[in-house]
């Protein structure tokens, strides 16, 4: 392959992403659901919403990942402290919904930000290297 990333790599790539993201994160919303009878209303652990913003934050990564790395002089180092704080600062919306959702709630949502970070970061490697 030459050092233009191929289309077809990076679109395949993204949808694994988030086709694993999506099934694992469903693991993590059946789980919590399991765990206590408070989350049966709690609607950032039914399948629309998790679905919706796993699909958009593995493609809102995948588009970070490209502009970094066409842009940066070095794209590692730039993406070894940016990733971690964009993943933090994901986590801030879900710290106000303890009121609805208690720590089981909240933690299943924090797990899920990471299994999306992990997922996008394999397919963003493997279909766009540095």
């Amino acid at each position: 392959m030459s050092t233009a990333v191929a289309t077809r790599n990076v679109i395949g790539g993204v949808i694994l992403a988030i086709v694993g993201a999506n099934v694992v994160n469903a693991g993590i919303a059946i789980a919590a659901r399991a765990m206590t009878d408070d989350l049966a209303d709690f609607g950032p652990l039914d399948p629309f919403p998790y679905i919706f913003l796993t699909t958009v934050g593995i493609i809102a990564g995948a588009v970070g990942w490209a502009v970094v790395r066409r842009r940066a002089d070095d794209p590692a180092a730039v993406l070894r402290w940016l990733v971690p704080a964009v993943v933090l600062l994901s986590f801030v919306p879900d710290f106000f919904q303890f009121d609805r959702g208690g720590v089981v709630g909240v933690v299943a949502l924090l797990v899920m930000h990471v299994v999306v970070a992990a997922f996008g970061v394999a397919a963003y490697r493997r279909a766009m290297p540095l």
